[in-house]
C-alpha cells in the first residue's frame, strides 16, 4: 500500500500563530485554502482531520477522508500507521501548510529510493514531509527541530536517509511575517487568493505603522 497522508487540525485550533493578524473565521478560511493548494498537487491522498469542513474539502477534491481520533498531530499520523502495513507499504506525511508546494516538488520527493526521505521545514528545523519505507521503518516526530531527529533515527536504524530541500516543500505558513512572503509572489494557488481577498497587503501595513 502507498498512501499519502495530510494531517490537519480542527478548524478552530488552527493556525493560532496568526491572531494577531486574523480572526477565527480568517484563520479557517486560509487553513482550507492552503489544504487545497496541497490538493491540488498530490494525487492519492488521505486527508485526517477531526473538521468537517476539512473532510469535505478532502472528498471533494479526490483524497480520502480519514476522521481523526485523537486530537494531535502524532496521534493522527500513528492513525494511518494502524492502516498501512507489511514490509513493501510506503507511507508519506505532507503537512497541510505549504501554500508553494507544487506536484514536480512533491513527485521529486516520493521519487527518491531511499527508507527515509524528508524534506526540512527552513523556519524551525521541523519536518514538513516524512516517507517511510515501511511506515514503521522509524517512528514519526514532528514539530520543531524534528528533522535532525529523523535523521538521526534512520543513523540510529541503519537505514538509508535522504534529504529533499526544495524552497515547494520547505516554506510552512506559521507566523504573520510568512503573510507577507505569500503576498510578494506570483504564485497561484487558492492560498494568495484569499490573502488578496482578506486584504492581508494593507491590513499588514497598517498594522506595522501602528506597531
Amino acid at each position: 500500500m502507498r498512501v499519502l497522508a495530510v494531517p490537519v487540525k480542527s478548524l478552530e485550533r488552527s493556525k493560532s500563530r496568526l491572531g494577531s493578524v486574523l480572526s477565527s473565521t480568517e484563520r479557517a478560511a486560509l487553513t482550507l485554502a492552503m489544504l487545497e493548494d496541497v490538493l491540488d498537487a498530490s494525487l492519492e491522498v488521505w486527508v485526517v482531520s477531526s473538521d468537517e469542513a476539512v473532510l469535505e474539502v478532502a472528498a471533494r477534491r479526490g483524497g480520502r477522508p480519514v476522521p481523526e481520533e485523537g486530537r494531535s498531530l502524532l496521534r493522527a499520523v500513528r492513525q494511518v500507521e494502524g492502516e498501512v502495513r507489511g514490509r513493501g507499504s510506503r507511507l508519506a506525511v505532507l503537512l497541510g501548510d505549504l501554500p508553494f508546494v507544487t506536484p514536480h516538488a512533491l513527485a521529486a520527493a516520493l521519487d527518491r529510493p531511499a527508507a527515509v526521505v524528508a524534506a526540512p521545514a527552513h523556519s524551525d528545523g521541523g519536518t514538513n514531509l516524512l516517507l517511510r519505507r515501511p511506515p514503521d521503518v522509524i517512528p514519526a516526530r514532528f514539530g520543531r527541530a524534528s528533522f535532525a531527529k529523523h535523521r538521526w533515527a534512520a543513523r540510529r536504524a541503519r537505514v538509508p536517509f535522504e534529504e529533499v530541500d526544495l524552497e515547494p516543500l520547505a516554506f510552512d505558513l506559521d507566523r504573520p511575517a510568512d503573510l507577507d512572503v505569500v503576498l510578494a509572489t506570483n504564485h497561484p494557488g487558492r492560498t494568495r487568493q484569499v490573502c488578496l481577498e482578506l486584504d492581508l497587503a494593507g491590513r499588514l501595513r497598517m498594522k506595522a505603522r501602528h506597531a
